[in-house]
């Protein structure tokens, strides 16, 4: 007799990886973690392109600027957050006095990565000379230290809106020059790019995009802005993971080709399951290094901590703050 699970993870053609027996025992897992949520008040809350076992036991699964809101009205002693690091330091930095959990330390992440926050003050310092009224814009994809020196962070959801209500007329623009290409798009302002990159997304293309379409005619195709602009130029809708969610949901539609990372497919297959969701994306192995066993075993031993310095705190604090108000 096969399982509630087993036919939910068989819907995303992930049987072979979820045997019967597999899903019985991550039933049994699910049920210890909850046990231990429950006994360290402490809440769940998983990004889109996490492992489908963790949208399971979540309380909250959502894009970075879900995330962010959601953190602000959390009210447990701590946040086990599934994710990659410098989601759990956004986490931190709106709860300085609660204790966040990233299951993994080694989650990272490429953009992240890619602007260190000397630099970014050295290279504004450099533009201003030219442009007087630079606003630092960073993608919440950016460590602590790069939002503490930023004037306001932005999403892929909410960039475009944030870039176009601020008074400045030119914006550096951290870390991703895929996205900073997209704002450029759809804003007068002068946009200074930053040279980051996500492998992930920037590896997509389009011929494999149509590859898919050639099969399935009539799927609509959403596309991170995160991608290339080439891509986004065959695409029927471009959205953040938040967006392509209400976009398939209200959508007459019924089939749509998903081009971003693969966790977000596996949570539209789960959550819309009338519909039809083609893959093509690409997996990030920073997103999928948090396993089930890393989030029960964290709640065990309630580490690793995610800290940051009081003033770090302070200062980045301040960005994300202005995005949350800007994008209400």
């Amino acid at each position: 007799m096969t399982t509630a699970l087993h036919d939910k993870f068989a819907r995303l053609g992930l049987e072979s990886l979820y045997s019967e027996e597999a899903c019985r025992e991550l039933e049994a897992e699910f049920a210890s973690i909850r046990a231990l949520k429950k006994e360290h008040n402490a809440i769940l809350l998983a990004h889109n392109y996490q492992r489908p076992e963790i949208f399971e036991v979540a309380d909250f699964v959502g894009d970075s600027l879900e995330l962010a809101r959601r953190a602000v009205d959390v009210e447990s002693d701590a946040i086990i957050f599934c994710g990659v690091h410098f989601m759990a330091e956004t986490a931190k930095i709106l709860n300085p006095s609660r204790k966040v959990i990233l299951p993994n330390l080694n989650a990272g992440c490429s953009l992240a990565e890619a602007a260190d926050a000397e630099a970014v003050v050295a290279r504004a310092e450099e533009l201003r000379r030219t442009y007087p009224d630079l606003a630092i814009v960073s993608y919440v994809n950016t460590t602590a230290a790069v939002k503490a020196v930023t004037d306001v962070c932005v999403t892929s959801g909410n960039a475009v809106r944030i870039v176009n209500s601020l008074p400045n007329s030119a914006v550096l623009f951290i870390p991703y020059k895929n996205l900073a290409a997209y704002v450029q798009e759809n804003t007068s302002k002068k946009i200074i790019p930053w040279e980051g990159d996500c492998y992930v997304h920037h590896q997509m293309k389009p011929s494999d995009i149509l590859d898919v379409k050639k099969n399935f005619p009539d799927a609509k195709i959403m596309a991170h802005p995160e991608c290339r602009t080439d891509v986004l130029g065959i695409a029927d809708a471009v959205l953040s993971t938040a967006g392509m969610i209400r976009y398939a949901k209200e959508s007459p539609a019924t089939e749509f080709i998903v081009v971003t990372e693969c966790g977000l497919s596996d949570r539209l297959l789960m959550e819309v399951p009338e519909k039809k969701f083609y893959k093509s994306c690409n997996l990030c192995r920073y997103m999928k290094m948090i396993t089930l066993a890393d989030t029960k075993r964290s709640l065990q031993r309630m580490a690793p901590e995610i800290t940051l310095p009081a003033d770090i705190i302070e200062k980045a604090s301040g960005s994300i703050l202005r995005m949350l108000e800007l994008s209400a």
